[in-house]
């Protein structure tokens, strides 16, 4: 496997707990690494209060906004530093996107029954139900079964879990600066958008052709420098968005900050944190210990060990972490994302999963715990920092160069994929377009894992695989198979013009 070019090694210290030496990387590429990873992962500080309130899907849930903005750093600084400390890999954690909306939408209004006999809110059932979740992440970690888990994927699979996350960067990076829109007019895929000559535009191709040379020039920080140039522009931009013309700035979202939160330019650097009082320990564990959320439980446990053991497969392959196929300390990877999301529905927020945004940090030249650590202290900052993290992490357009860059990365992992042989190649594709088109790291691997230990055996190669590798990925499949025909479509509204029992599982 081709592998990212290693930094120049740092000199040998008699303290080095992190092993930068070992790794070739020292403290300024690790830094580097940690912040570029926080800008582009920034976002879920602002849209998780704005998800987790309602004010973003129009469903107010009495969740108080600012308390959980403290909340989502709280449970990212907890989580990630854990990650650094007892995993000593470069892979920063948060409340997940999806796991949010699900929490949202579907886990809160299925909590409402349960939360009215307790005399009690029914967000607060639903962090009961995430604490739970956790719990179980918990168990099956002490157990070591997703270590187990991880240990059946063939090298096929974990490179096409790579370069399938690739894709799914590239998607979000293009979704984010707006080149993409969803089709109305069918519903199905995206399409190119109409508003090309706007500002909107400008800076996003700005940032992504000024971070291409960089990168192309081998810059150190090249990622990291884009996004400061392109929040400069993006600052030019704002000033100058009165003086233009409205056929040019109509359709610009500069041209509707005074509105909403985009790139509101910022007032001050520091400010007063609010209270976090309002959803800490709020959580009704003993109102969502019932048989009526046992199916969502089920699927935020399904969401988060497959969110998981994607992410930790597709970033270490990329890093080049990866030894005679193992993921050095995964057991501890996993025991961080398991404490981080039974302590997040403490303070109160939904579950926290590792980021596949790690990956622009580690293509900076993050190698090691340290980057986390940063990660972790910058989230502790970013609450009395709202204000300048808000200027940059509000405005897609200025992170979202760097996810395309990040994607081209990626790609690579597709050449150390065993074409020849058709019982991986099949199951590999699967994955590699499964997790772009779903939407989702876990439903993607789902697809994958389903079919491959059934391709093996039908095309007569089981026996190439170990006999606790055919066990786990035969459980799997069963398990993968359950999950879709009995326990997600409880969890999904139903299609339009159809009843409940009859929908078909859609996102």
């Amino acid at each position: 496997m081709t592998r990212p070019e290693k930094p120049r090694r740092s000199a040998k210290s008699g303290f080095d707990p992190f092993r930068l030496a070992e790794h070739g990387t020292n403290f300024r590429i690790e830094t580097f690494a940690g912040v570029t990873t926080f800008l582009t992962m920034s976002y879920i500080i602002f849209l998780q209060p704005a998800i987790l309130s309602g004010k973003m899907t129009g469903a107010p849930t009495n969740m108080d906004a600012d308390a959980v903005m403290v909340a989502t750093c709280l449970a990212a600084a907890l989580a990630t530093a854990l990650m650094g400390l007892l995993a000593n890999l470069p892979i920063a954690q948060a409340p997940g996107m999806g796991q949010n909306f699900f929490f949202t939408v579907t886990v809160i209004p299925a909590a409402a029954a349960v939360a009215a006999v307790r005399g009690s809110e029914p967000w607060q059932v639903a962090l009961g139900a995430v604490f739970l979740a956790g719990v179980i992440f918990l168990i099956l970690t002490l157990l070591g079964a997703r270590r187990m888990i991880l240990r059946a994927f063939s090298p096929s699979l974990r490179n096409a879990i790579a370069v399938g996350i690739g894709l799914f960067i590239a998607l979000i990076g293009l979704k984010n600066a707006g080149i993409l829109v969803p089709d109305v007019k069918t519903d199905q895929g995206w399409l190119l958008t109409k508003h090309l000559a706007t500002p909107d535009m400008a800076a996003f191709l700005f940032g992504l052709l000024v971070t291409a040379g960089l990168h192309a020039r081998r810059i150190r920080g090249s990622i990291l420098w884009g996004i400061v140039a392109t929040t400069a522009l993006c600052y030019a931009f704002r000033m100058m968005t009165p003086l233009l013309p409205e056929s040019v700035t109509g359709s610009s979202w500069l041209a509707q900050s005074q509105l909403m939160t985009w790139f509101q330019p910022a007032e001050a650097v520091f400010a007063a944190p609010p209270s976090i009082a309002p959803v800490f320990l709020k959580m009704d564990v003993i109102g969502a210990f019932c048989w009526q959320l046992a199916p969502m439980i089920l699927v935020l446990v399904f969401m988060d060990v497959f969110d998981t053991l994607g992410t930790l497969i597709g970033v270490s392959e990329q890093a080049g972490l990866t030894r005679d196929g193992e993921i050095p300390r995964p057991g501890r990877a996993m025991m961080s994302d398991a404490i981080g999301t039974v302590a997040g529905a403490g303070l109160g927020t939904s579950t926290v999963t590792s980021y596949i945004e790690s990956a622009a940090g580690v293509q900076q030249g993050g190698r090691t715990g340290l980057t986390a650590l940063i990660v972790a202290a910058l989230f502790l900052i970013a609450p009395i920092a709202a204000p300048i993290i808000q200027m940059v992490g509000s405005y897609p357009a200025i992170t979202a160069p760097a996810l395309v860059i990040v994607a081209v990365m990626m790609m690579r992992c597709v050449t150390n994929i065993d074409w020849n042989d058709f019982t991986e190649a099949f199951p590999a594709t699967l994955i590699i377009a499964g997790i772009p088109l779903t939407f989702s790291i876990a439903d993607g691997l789902a697809l994958g894992l389903f079919v491959y230990p059934i391709v093996k055996l039908l095309g007569g190669k089981w026996r190439s695989m170990s006999r606790s590798a055919l066990i786990v990925t035969g459980i799997l499949a069963l398990l993968i198979a359950s999950y879709f025909v009995w326990i997600r479509p409880m969890t999904l509204p139903p299609v339009k013009g159809e009843t409940q029992t009859t929908s078909v599982e859609t996102e």
